[in-house]
């Protein structure tokens, strides 16, 4: 007697969950690839896409707007320390291999094509390696782990973040239904950071500029968020995503002001100020 295979049950469940009332983290098969840089590519003054593909890209998955993959970059000595399939999981050397997590902006299978759109920044590992890299490059990518499912069925949205969180609410206005209402915010150093996105009509995109103040300084998504006002008896789901300690306040903002349950909403710590290959889920 043959075996159920349950291989592809996450499929089923991310529809479940699309289709009803509240969200819910999914797991997707963990993989370790390797594929190659296809081209590089602007994307406003802030940002650079390097697209992957080739035959390791074979299988990838991608379902929740916010989900990210590793970019494995070689050690100070050249050498590359990579994790190992274990099951559905990845087992991880000690100590952890140099890294750094990006957004998927968008998977194409057909295409065979893989974006990440790195932020542009002095002195940053994944930002002097998206100026530089080479088509052709090998790159080892590593997940995604599995996403935040959030159903279609709120009333309004409310996404904010920085530049960091440009590639995830670029996705998430993509995605979200063309009936969908509600508000996004992104901060930005100026209009030439600015990109075109793809907005439901009914969501408002409003861009925040901090100009030469350093980022995660401004205060400019704090002041903008809570001039939010939801219509009575509606339903909202917010995201917010950024420098962790901009967040602080929002955090507080949602939980006590906008009375938020703990599924109607995702605030996530993106980077830190001073803080090299920050993890939000280590604090």
């Amino acid at each position: 007697m043959s075996r159920p295979d349950h291989r592809h049950r996450h499929l089923e469940r991310i529809a479940e969950v699309r289709a009803g009332t509240t969200r819910d983290r999914v797991g997707y098969p963990i993989r370790i690839r390797e594929v190659e840089v296809l081209r590089t590519a602007p994307v406003g003054a802030g940002l650079i896409r390097v697209t992957l593909g080739g035959p390791g890209l074979g299988g990838f998955e991608a379902h929740a707007p916010d989900e990210h993959v590793k970019l494995i970059f070689p050690e100070e000595d050249g050498g590359l320390r990579l994790p190992e399939p274990d099951g559905l999981m990845l087992k991880w050397p000690r100590p952890s291999p140099t890294s750094r997590e990006y957004t998927v902006r968008r998977y194409d299978a057909a295409a065979g094509e893989l974006d990440i759109d790195v932020v542009l920044h002095e002195g940053g590992l994944g930002s002097g390696w998206a100026e530089t890299v080479e088509p052709g490059t090998p790159v080892h990518v590593a997940g995604p782990p599995g996403g935040v499912i959030v159903p279609h069925a709120y009333d309004r949205y409310l996404l904010a973040g920085d530049l960091t969180a440009l590639p995830a609410i670029a996705r998430w206005l993509e995605e979200l239904p063309r009936t969908a209402a509600g508000w996004a915010f992104v901060e930005v150093a100026g209009a030439a950071e600015e990109i075109e996105l793809p907005a439901p009509e009914d969501v408002e995109v409003r861009w925040l500029h901090r100009g030469g103040r350093p980022p995660g300084t401004a205060g400019l998504l704090e002041r903008a968020v809570r001039t939010v006002r939801v219509p009575e008896g509606e339903r909202l789901y917010a995201w917010l995503a950024g420098e962790a300690g901009e967040l602080k306040p929002l955090r507080r903002w949602v939980r006590d002001e906008l009375r938020l349950g703990r599924n109607d909403h995702d605030i996530t710590g993106y980077w830190k100020r001073g803080v090299a290959d920050y993890d939000d889920d280590d604090h």
